[in-house]
Parts: C-alpha cells; structure tokens; sequence
C-alpha cells in the first residue's frame, strides 16, 4: 500500500535550515516517523486517514486543503526537523556506523545537537497550539472523521502540554 507524506522534500528544505543538496533518503524516514507519532497523534486515525486517502487520490481540497496547508504542514516539518537531527551526521552501513565530517568544518556538540532539536520542538509545539485552537472551534462542523474514532484508533490528544517532555 503506497504511504501518502503529508509534506514535500521541498517543504522541509524550504521552511528550515536544512541544505538542498541533502540527500532524501537521510531524511524522508523521519518524515513518515513525525507523520505517524504526532501528527497522527493530533489528528486521530479517522481524519488522518481521510487526508492520507485524499493525498494519494489527489483529490484533497475544500476545508481539509486548508487544515493541511496551514496547519498540519507547519507541525509536520518541525517535528520532522526535530527527529532527524539527532541523526543527521551519522550512517549506519555495512561496515559499521559512520560520522561524517566535512574537511573545512567543525562537527556540532552533543549540547548543539539538543539545542536544535528542541528548537525546532518548541516551533512545533507553536503550530501544535494553532492547529488546536483551530480545531476546538471548527472540528464539529468541518471535520467530522475528528470525533469519529472507536476502538484500537487513536483518538486525537487536544493536550497542549503533550508535545514538553518534564525531567
């Protein structure tokens, strides 16, 4: 069954620091990995699958264009951004697992690393509390898939604070 990505390559390079001469496939896992631990998580199954069935149809448009676009698509790449960067210096190959590094730079800290992460987390965490905003006032009327989920669905979080991590 083919997999509908809520976000471009393009998108992700475009709205962060990402470079365009990355290659896609170092960073297109954490796409779906985002896509699937918290956009689904926001959205509930039932809304999440008829976006992802309307994206693979290219049929997506009305309301559920306008929830996607400027709603969805801004949580999607900052949490997106925020899985892949831990990862992004390292390969896991045949022979082991490599760390890149570049002959005219210096390698980011562990501490520099974290301190992006939980940028890019607090960016998402902003366009979480839009889109949670949003939904508390047009979810019923515009969205019905919203409240439609039972059983092993997952029922969409409206928590706030679900997206900060307390040590």
């Amino acid at each position: 069954m083919a997999k509908a990505l809520f976000i471009s390559r393009n998108d992700l390079v475009s709205k962060t620091p990402l470079g365009g001469n990355v290659d896609a496939d170092k960073f297109m896992q954490f796409v779906e990995i985002a896509q699937e631990t918290h956009i689904q998580n926001y959205l509930g199954t039932k809304l999440y699958d008829k976006i992802s069935t309307d994206i693979l149809a290219s049929s997506l448009s009305g309301n559920y264009l306008t929830l996607v676009t400027s709603y969805v698509k801004p949580m999607l790449i900052h949490y997106a951004m925020s899985e892949y960067l831990p990862f992004a210096a390292y390969t896991v190959a045949n022979g082991g697992i490599f760390k890149h590094r570049s002959e005219n730079s210096e390698a980011a800290s562990k501490e520099e690393i974290d301190f992006m992460s939980n940028k890019e987390r607090q960016i998402a965490k902003h366009y979480t509390d839009r889109f949670l905003s949003y939904m508390s006032f047009n979810a019923s009327t515009m969205f019905p898939e919203y409240y439609t989920n039972s059983n092993d669905d997952v029922n969409p979080s409206r928590d706030k604070n679900l997206t900060s991590w307390v040590l």
